[in-house]
């Protein structure tokens, strides 16, 4: 059984139809590159399998883990194992990432009918975690992104990552706005969290992180659909050609 199946996915926002038909399968222990131009529905796709109520679906079907998403609040997504990182990641004034995170781990404990987890327990996760993205102490004892650069932010995403453990992770544009240093330590704690349990959703414009991320599945997604899948080597030829290739191709194959 796939951890993620959507079949001709439809969506909308406002008047606007973003989704005109994708279809996706994913299944553990895969890492996943969905790539194309702005505008095309890469970030509407991760905003509607995390349950943002701003994108209405009109058609189709999402399946996680055997059970219908598409009924599901925000909230049990979250529960049920779903992580989004922001390609945008927003402060949170006041809030610090340690009552943030705990907060958010005792949510998941509570949904699973576990007891809260123990202040000994917390502070040995945090230290483990913190190492991921050599995320310091200091920073996670400030406000939710308060103040961040952009890779403190982009580091804060993966490092809330690390905590939750998801079975099935979207990072839009995680690799936007980062130096090669950042680049380097956020893939890498990708790389660390990622097991055979789960999977991940890298969506990027660029070669340059799945250098670092190497995906299973490169797909294009264009004019809201899934047009094109391959291994890495799509992307290096998405690379070299620009998204112009596809135009062209998809033309020729619709005369």
């Amino acid at each position: 059984m796939a951890l993620l199946e959507i079949k001709d996915l439809h969506c909308k926002i406002g008047d606007k139809e973003i989704l005109k038909g994708l279809n996706l399968t994913i299944n553990k222990g895969e890492i996943h590159a969905i790539m194309g131009p702005n505008g095309n529905g890469k970030s509407t796709l991760a905003s509607v399998v995390a349950g943002n109520e701003n994108f209405v679906v009109t058609q189709g079907s999402i399946t996680y883990k055997g059970k219908d998403l598409l009924s599901m609040p925000i909230e049990q997504r979250a529960c049920e194992g779903i992580f989004l990182g922001f390609q945008y990641p927003v402060e949170i004034p006041g809030v610090s990432i340690t009552n943030f995170m705990r907060t958010a781990i005792n949510e998941q404990r509570k949904y699973k009918g576990l007891d809260p987890i123990s202040a000994k327990d917390f502070i040995s996760l945090m230290k483990e975690k913190e190492k991921v993205v050599e995320l310091s102490s200091s920073l996670a004892n400030r406000s939710v992104n308060e103040g961040f650069s952009g890779g403190e932010k982009k580091k804060n995403e993966i490092f809330q990552m690390a905590m939750l453990n998801p079975e099935l992770s979207f990072l839009d544009e995680t690799d936007s706005g980062l130096d090669i240093d950042a680049l380097r330590i956020v893939a890498s704690g990708v790389n660390k969290i990622h097991s055979k349990e789960d999977a991940i959703v890298v969506i990027t414009h660029y070669q340059r992180l799945l250098d670092y991320i190497v995906p299973d599945v490169v797909h294009i997604l264009y004019e809201g659909k899934i047009v094109k899948s391959g291994d890495k080597d799509l992307a290096k030829q998405l690379e070299e050609k620009g998204y112009e290739w596809i135009r062209k191709e998809l033309e020729t194959k619709t005369l």
